[in-house]
């Protein structure tokens, strides 16, 4: 089990995600930055890289940027 927070790769979605919470036999992610929760297959996930996690912050405050114009 992953411990919450921690960022994951699901590579179902080909997303990184906040590790959240196990529910039955799903884990549940949150995209980095907030969002809608998604369920992913736990053994399929594993630690994000560090570029995975860079990438997926990058694009967090693009979308903040951009919905503040």
């Amino acid at each position: 089990m992953e411990p919450e927070g921690q960022l994951v790769y699901d590579p179902m979605t080909r997303r990184v995600g906040e590790y959240r919470d196990r529910v039955g036999p799903y884990a549940l992610l949150r995209p980095v930055g907030g969002g809608r929760e998604w369920e992913a297959d736990p053994a399929a996930l594993r630690p994000a890289t560090q570029a995975e996690r860079i990438g997926a912050q990058v694009r967090a405050a693009n979308r903040r940027t951009k919905r503040r114009v």
